[in-house]
């Protein structure tokens, strides 16, 4: 299938190899070749939307932070392009990171296991109780 659809083995390659710019610019490629698939079409927005938000966590993976200006130059995009994919992705948790406008830095939160366990065990604990308060309640009644 790679060699068939152009410019998939270099959206692959690019992304494998870490080449965000060449990335970004065989994604533009693809864009043509998706619209014009009916049954790829209509779902063209999520796959976009996806793949970018996996491009950015793979490069901020390696980092504690980054400025903006570099991962900007890294995906050959605007700097404001940037911060504005980023703030929607972060704000819808997809990416965990801050971005620090007033020193044009990208900061990476790595989650911690911990506290994940500590939520979900409270998230659990909790539904525990409304269920058992909600028994509890039909046996009074």
């Amino acid at each position: 299938v790679m060699r068939q659809v152009p410019f998939l083995q270099d959206f692959m390659n690019n992304l494998h190899e870490c080449n965000y710019k060449g990335f970004f610019q065989s994604l533009v490629n693809l864009n043509v070749r998706i619209c014009t698939d009916r049954y790829l079409a209509t779902h063209k927005d999520w796959f976009f939307r996806e793949v970018r938000v996996l491009a950015y966590v793979q490069f901020l993976e390696s980092y504690k932070s980054v400025t903006m200006k570099s991962m900007a130059q890294s995906f050959g995009v605007s700097e404001t392009f940037l911060d504005k994919e980023l703030a929607h992705f972060i704000s819808s948790r997809r990416i965990n990171a801050k971005i620090d406008k007033v020193a044009g830095v990208i900061e990476t939160c790595q989650p911690n296991e911990t506290n994940a366990r500590y939520q979900s065990v409270i998230r659990q604990g909790d539904l525990l109780l409304n269920r058992v308060q909600m028994l509890s309640r039909a046996i009074n009644v």
